[in-house]
C-alpha cells in the first residue's frame, strides 16, 4: 500500500488564508456562531428503537423478495430505493465492470498542482468569459489599470462561483448563461491596494462586481467551444446596488425596516451568491452565504450567532455606505441571508427575495417536485455545526410558458412550510469512536425527521413569531434541536431516483473541547476531508417528515482506513478533499466540485456513479490553476462547464507579486472565469 498523501495545508479548510479573509471574513478564525446545546445525533443514538429497526429491515426484505433486484431499477425505482435506505448491511467490495460507469469513461486526471486547467486526454477546453468582459450595451472592453464602478456594472462580474445554463427558443446555438459573484478580492484586483484604506472608487468598483450576471452565449459550429454574445437583449447585470424584491410571510415586518427602507420590502443589492438551484419553471435560484463579513460593529447576541464581528469589516465599506454599519442600521443585515429568485428571460423583472426559504449561510437551493406539482427546495447553511433545511410549497407549478403560467409560477416559493432535519444513527454510540471507522453493520446510516418550523405566518416554534423565524432561523434549529452537521453546502436531488445528496464539506472543530463530537452523519473528529450524505424521503415523497440516510462518501485518501465509497474497491478511485458544489448528469452520476482539497492536490471536478454495479466509482475530470476553486459546475450531454474561482489567491500574492498567471499568461492579470470542456470527437461526455 502506498503512503498516504501529504495534507498541503494547515489553515482550516485548507484554502489560503487570503481566500478566508475575503470570501468569509475567517470564519474559521472565530468563534463557531452555534453555541446552542441541543442534541446531537450521537447523544440520540443509544435510544434509537430496535422494533423500528426491524420493521425496516423486514421491509426491505419483502421488497427483495417480491421484485428482486428489478425494485432498485424498475419504474417503481425511487419508492423502493427509499426502502432500501431505511435498511442497511455491509456493501461488499466489489469487482468493477471492465467498461466503467456510462457517463465516466474518460481517464482522470492524476492530482497535481499545474496552473492550468488540466482536462482528461481527447478532451478540449476554452475559456467562455472573464472577469470584466463586456457583455452590456456600451460597457468598455476591460483594463486593470482603468477600473471603474460604471465599467464593471456592465462587465461580467468577479469570483463567478454557481453556474445556470438555460435554453434560448428561436436563436441556434445560443443558451443563456447566468452567473453567481460572490465576492471581491481587492488585493487581486487593483494596483497598490491598501487594506487599510480603500478609496471610494476601489469600493464602488467591488460594489459593482458583485451580484449576478446574465449573458447569452454562442456554441462554435462543430465543436463545444462557448463564447459570450455582447449585447445581447437578455444581458444583465446585478451589483450590490441593484433593487431587489422582499417577499413572502416575513416582507414588511419590522425585523426588516430601515430609515432608507421603511416597508421593508425593498433591498439595494446582493451580496456573498454562492451556489444555487435551477427551477423546473425557468427561473434561477441564488444562495447569499457569507453575508456576514460585509457588516460592521455587531452588537447584539443575534448578530453573533450569524458571525457578525463586534469591530471593522475588511474592505471598510461602512466607511462610504452607512448601512453596512449595524450600530447605525441594526436591521440591514436581516435583509441578506436569503435566497434570491431571478428571471433571466425578462431583463426588466426586479429579483426576489424569498423570505419564506429561510435566513442563513445560503450555500444552494435546488428544486424537485412532488406528485402533484409542488416544488420543494432543499437547502444547506454553510457553517460548522450548522443544519439542513428543506421548504415544501403549498401550491403547484402551472406548466406551459404563457404570461399566467410564468406569473403564477413566480409566486410558488412564498407560501408553503419551513423545516429543519435531525437526524438520528442505529448504530451503538460506542461504535462511532471519531476515527471514521465503519460500524459492524457495515454503513454509517440511519433515520430523521423533517421538524416544521413556520408555515405562512403561523410558527411553529415555542417561544418565537413566525417573523422571527424567517429571520432568526438559526435561532429556530437551535430551539427544536436539529442535528449539528459538518458544513452542509450544495443539496441536490437526483432526478433520476429522487435521492438528495448533501455535500459536508469539512469541520476541523468536531470533536474539540466544547463542540459536538462525531455522530453517525458526521463520524470524524477533526474532519480535514468531508463526506456526502445520501437521503431519501420516506416512499419518496419529498413533502414527508421523514427519510432514511446513508453516508454515500466518506473522503479523503483511498489509502485511509476512514474513507469509504459505497463499497467500491478504493484502489480503483481518485483521491478526493473538501466537496463543495455538485450536480447531475443525465446518467444519473453525481459530479462534485472541490473546494480546499488537502491531499497534496489542485482543487477538482469528479464524477462518481451512484447506482448499479460501479456505485461508488469516483474519477477526477479536471483540476483548476494555482490557488484556485472550483465552482459552478453545470454537466450537459457534450459539455462540462466550470466556474474557476480565486484563480492565483495564495497567502503573499498580489497584481503585483501574482501566484497564478492564468488563464491569458505572463504579464497580464490573474481573473476568474468561466471554462467549457468537450470531447475532441464530438461525442458525448464519458460515454
Amino acid at each position: 500500500m502506498r503512503n498516504l498523501l501529504p495534507l498541503i495545508s494547515s489553515h482550516p479548510g485548507g484554502r489560503s488564508a487570503l481566500t478566508c479573509r475575503f470570501r468569509c471574513g475567517d470564519a474559521c478564525f472565530k468563534e463557531t456562531p452555534n453555541t446552542s446545546d441541543n442534541e446531537y445525533a450521537g447523544d440520540i443514538i443509544a435510544r434509537a428503537v430496535s422494533r423500528r429497526s426491524m420493521m425496516r429491515a423486514a421491509a426491505v426484505v419483502t421488497v427483495a423478495a417480491a421484485a428482486g433486484t428489478a425494485a432498485l431499477t424498475g419504474p417503481n425505482a425511487p419508492q423502493a430505493e427509499a426502502v432500501a435506505l431505511a435498511g442497511h448491511g455491509h456493501e461488499p467490495p466489489r469487482k468493477p465492470a471492465p467498461s466503467g460507469a456510462r457517463g465516466l469513461r474518460f481517464s482522470p486526471v492524476a492530482p497535481n498542482k499545474h496552473d492550468k486547467v488540466t482536462i482528461p486526454d481527447g478532451y478540449s477546453q476554452n475559456v467562455v468569459i472573464r472577469w470584466g468582459e463586456p457583455i452590456l450595451r456600451g460597457a468598455p472592453a476591460f483594463n486593470p489599470d482603468k477600473q471603474s464602478a460604471k465599467a464593471q456594472a456592465g462587465q461580467f462580474g468577479y469570483n463567478n462561483d454557481f453556474l445556470s445554463l438555460l435554453p434560448l427558443r428561436g436563436e441556434r446555438g445560443r443558451q443563456v448563461l447566468v452567473a453567481n459573484h460572490e465576492y471581491t478580492d481587492e488585493i487581486l484586483m487593483f494596483r497598490g491596494y491598501d487594506p487599510a484604506n480603500p478609496t471610494r472608487e476601489q469600493v464602488e468598483i467591488a460594489w459593482a462586481a458583485h451580484g449576478l450576471s446574465v449573458v447569452v452565449v454562442q456554441e462554435e459550429h462543430r465543436t463545444g467551444k462557448l463564447g459570450p454574445v455582447s449585447r445581447h437583449p437578455l444581458n444583465r447585470r446585478l451589483t450590490a446596488t441593484s433593487e431587489f424584491r422582499v417577499t413572502g410571510p416575513a416582507a414588511g415586518s419590522p425585523l426588516l425596516r430601515t430609515s432608507a427602507d421603511r416597508t421593508g420590502r425593498k433591498v439595494l443589492g446582493t451580496l456573498n451568491n454562492c451556489a444555487g438551484g435551477t427551477t423546473p419553471w425557468g427561473t434561477t435560484l441564488h444562495g447569499e452565504e457569507n453575508f456576514n463579513q460585509y457588516f460592521a460593529n455587531g452588537n447584539t447576541d443575534m448578530h453573533k450567532r450569524y458571525g457578525i464581528g463586534t469591530g471593522a469589516t475588511e474592505r471598510k465599506w461602512e466607511r462610504f455606505d452607512r448601512r453596512f454599519d449595524l450600530a447605525k442600521e441594526p436591521n440591514e443585515a436581516n435583509r441578506f441571508g436569503w435566497v434570491v429568485e431571478l428571471d433571466p428571460y425578462d431583463p426588466d423583472s426586479t429579483p426576489r427575495k424569498r423570505t419564506a426559504l429561510g435566513r442563513f449561510k445560503h450555500e444552494a437551493a435546488q428544486p424537485r417536485l412532488t406528485s402533484d406539482g409542488r416544488p420543494v427546495v432543499y437547502m444547506g447553511d454553510d457553517e460548522k455545526f450548522d443544519y439542513l433545511y428543506k421548504f415544501v410549497s403549498s401550491k403547484r407549478m402551472k406548466k406551459g410558458t404563457s404570461r399566467a403560467a410564468r406569473e403564477h409560477n413566480l409566486t410558488l416559493l412564498d407560501e408553503g412550510t419551513l423545516y429543519v432535519a435531525k437526524l438520528t444513527g442505529d448504530s451503538p454510540a460506542a461504535e462511532i469512536d471519531g476515527t471514521g471507522k465503519l460500524p459492524t453493520d457495515g454503513e454509517f446510516d440511519g433515520s430523521g425527521v423533517w421538524i416544521p418550523l413556520a408555515t405562512g405566518t403561523t410558527s411553529h416554534v415555542p417561544g418565537m413569531t413566525a417573523d422571527e423565524v424567517y429571520v432568526y432561523t438559526r435561532l429556530a434549529g437551535d430551539k427544536v434541536g436539529a442535528t449539528k452537521m459538518d458544513r452542509p453546502e450544495d443539496v441536490e436531488p437526483s432526478p433520476r431516483t429522487g435521492r438528495v445528496y448533501v455535500a459536508l464539506t469539512n469541520n476541523s472543530d468536531r470533536g474539540k473541547e466544547g463542540k459536538a463530537g462525531a455522530d453517525e452523519a458526521n463520524p470524524r473528529n477533526a474532519n480535514k476531508h468531508g463526506q456526502i450524505l445520501e437521503l431519501a424521503e420516506n416512499w419518496d415523497d419529498p413533502a414527508g417528515d421523514g427519510f432514511a440516510w446513508r453516508l454515500f462518501l466518506v473522503a479523503g485518501d483511498p489509502n485511509d482506513p476512514a474513507t469509504y465509497f459505497s463499497g467500491f474497491p478504493k484502489e480503483s478511485v481518485s483521491p478526493i478533499s473538501c466537496p463543495d458544489n455538485v450536480a447531475f448528469d443525465d446518467h444519473g452520476n453525481l459530479w462534485i466540485s472541490t473546494d480546499g482539497n488537502q491531499l497534496g492536490s489542485h482543487d477538482g471536478l469528479f464524477g462518481v456513479a451512484t447506482h448499479g454495479d460501479r456505485r461508488g466509482e469516483l474519477k477526477q475530470f479536471l483540476t483548476v490553476p494555482t490557488g484556485a476553486e472550483t465552482c459552478g459546475p453545470v454537466i450537459q450531454d457534450r459539455r462540462v462547464l466550470v466556474a474557476v474561482q480565486h484563480p492565483g489567491e495564495v497567502d503573499g500574492a498580489s497584481v503585483e507579486k501574482p501566484a497564478s498567471i492564468w488563464p491569458d499568461g505572463p504579464g497580464k492579470i490573474v481573473r476568474p472565469s468561466v471554462v467549457a470542456v468537450w470531447r475532441k470527437d464530438g461525442r458525448d461526455i464519458g460515454v
